[in-house]
């Protein structure tokens, strides 16, 4: 900021604020030749500074404070009386599990929640940022909001979740959307009450996206989607900066939560009852690594809760390269951690893997995942897996092709690359053609979908545990569950097993999902 745009920024500080345009869309119509940095950090609530590859990649390993004495602020303890509240999540488990942070924190000011948008008082979209397809979604939700914020001023539309952490985004929102009310980043939700208070009382756009990641905030209220599968955090952020990935930006360094309190919400959660928890991290099996004043990883973390009575533990999402022995001797004990893994590969060919950063070769996965099979034969394993990626040959994608047979994934998320702005790979010549990248997508789900065919078909006559968790979406005279290895079961049985584990006989298989029957006078298994 120069001296002249200082001056007018005390200028606009000191005036009387009935001097002052508050109207947004005056504000925007005044500033159409001032540069998107200057806007934002001139006429809007913001402490938003940008995501940066050099600082991101420069980053320390700075301490990170933890706080055990969260409460909503008092004076928003019972705004939302007589008030509802409504969040739409894309994307990941993690997006999943902020959401019920945030719902936890609307409930404690009064808040309900509600899935009819034209009675919702509050409406926040909890957004991706990991593919192109997902921001699309969100510009699309946004614009239909604008319909409902003119039939109702007084809705409060927040966006916030990894897509609020990108430059990009949180400009185009500012000029395109002025009738958004707050943005807000992965790093500040519980921030909400008071980001809601500006946003209620005050008459700008609240725009809050934290670049440094901040604390860790133990002990804030959430509202966990039913009472059966629960979603604990042990960490935050990625270091490990693949150069197709975001995620390092949107999410920040790597920050572990401490063992005793990750262990304290496991017994917490298996004392109300639940059967599974899933521990969640971006690259989940990097916990522990930051933790200065003790050696103490993810295998160490998995030994103690494997002495917890809850029937099912599992974790998502890891990082081959952080894939130890420690962990891999300490799944092989069995119990109550099951044995379906899911292990991002991304591409079979070496050279691929390089230009990604992945840090490990074809070989080295294979190795890894020949240690993990003599360890538990049974083991199902899933991966992820990116086509198309810049300067991939034919060559380069048959390996992916032969991998995936070597290996024998169960199934498999599989996607064409997208470019994602501020990503080194972004300034790369995307040089495949589009159709191109169809047809091996095209050839990488049909062979998946074999392998997923014939590991199912292995199931028919099998007596199977699944965890119930309620009707199914095509037929509600049909419950639904999983197996220990994350296989869906549609079968017949009395609403009364929803939310226990069964046995099911298995009657038919599908490519994705198994037919049976429950075992007649079946009670629940431990």
């Amino acid at each position: 900021m120069n001296e002249q745009q200082r001056k007018e920024m005390n200028q606009i500080n000191q005036a009387n604020p009935a001097d002052i345009k508050s109207d947004q869309e005056e504000n925007l119509d005044r500033l159409k030749n001032i540069d998107s940095d200057e806007l934002i950090g001139k006429y809007f609530q913001t402490t938003y500074e940008p995501p940066n590859l050099k600082k991101a990649k420069k980053r320390r390993r700075e301490d990170v404070k933890i706080h055990y004495d969260y409460q909503v602020p008092e004076d928003m303890a019972n705004i939302g009386k007589d008030k509802k509240f409504l969040i739409r999540t894309y994307g990941c488990q993690m997006n999943e599990h902020d959401t019920e942070v945030m719902a936890g924190l609307l409930t404690d000011m009064g808040y309900q929640s509600t899935d009819n948008a034209q009675e919702a008082d509050i409406i926040l979209l909890n957004t991706c940022a990991i593919r192109e397809n997902a921001e699309n979604k969100v510009f699309g939700e946004i614009g239909h909001l604008k319909t409902l914020k003119t039939e109702n001023p007084d809705v409060i539309l927040g966006v916030c979740g990894c897509m609020s952490q990108e430059e990009s985004v949180v400009n185009r929102i500012l000029k395109k959307h002025p009738f958004i009310d707050m943005i807000f980043g992965t790093h500040n939700i519980h921030r909400l009450p008071q980001l809601l208070k500006e946003a209620m009382f005050g008459k700008e756009m609240v725009v809050e996206v934290w670049s440094k990641e901040g604390d860790i905030i133990e002990n804030l209220p959430k509202v966990r989607k039913g009472k059966i599968k629960g979603w604990v955090n042990i960490m935050y952020g990625c270091d490990k900066f693949c150069t197709y990935c975001i995620v390092p930006y949107t999410r920040g360094k790597e920050r572990s939560r401490r063992p005793e309190d990750i262990i304290q919400e496991v017994r917490q959660l298996a004392a109300q009852g639940y059967k599974e928890v899933t521990l969640l991290g971006q690259n989940v099996n990097a916990y522990g690594k930051d933790l200065t004043d003790i050696e103490y990883g993810l295998g160490d973390l998995m030994d103690e809760i494997s002495k917890i009575d809850i029937p099912r533990v599992r974790f998502t999402t890891s990082h081959p390269r952080d894939f130890d022995d420690r962990l891999i001797e300490v799944l092989a004990k069995g119990g109550n951690l099951l044995d379906h893994i899911h292990l991002p590969v991304q591409s079979g060919s070496s050279e691929v893997l390089r230009v990604m950063a992945r840090r490990y070769t074809r070989e080295r996965y294979l190795e890894l995942v020949d240690k993990i099979r003599t360890a538990m034969p049974n083991a199902t394993l899933t991966t992820d897996i990116i086509v198309g990626f810049p300067n991939e040959t034919d060559e380069q994608f048959e390996e992916t092709l032969s991998l995936v047979e070597e290996v024998g994934f169960e199934s498999a998320y599989t996607f064409i690359y997208s470019p994602r702005e501020g990503t080194p790979a972004a300034r790369w010549e995307d040089n495949i053609p589009m159709e191109v990248k169809k047809e091996r997508l095209q050839r990488l789900n049909k062979l998946i979908n074999k392998q997923s065919a014939e590991a199912m078909k292995k199931y028919e006559g099998q007596t199977v545990k699944v965890l119930v968790e309620g009707e199914s979406k095509k037929n509600p005279d049909v419950l639904a569950g999983y197996t220990e290895r994350n296989k869906l079961v549609n079968f017949k049985a009395p609403t009364s097993a929803i939310g226990k584990i069964v046995e099911v006989k298995i009657t038919n298989a599908k490519t994705w999902s198994l037919d049976g029957e429950m075992v007649e006078d079946a009670v629940e298994v431990k």
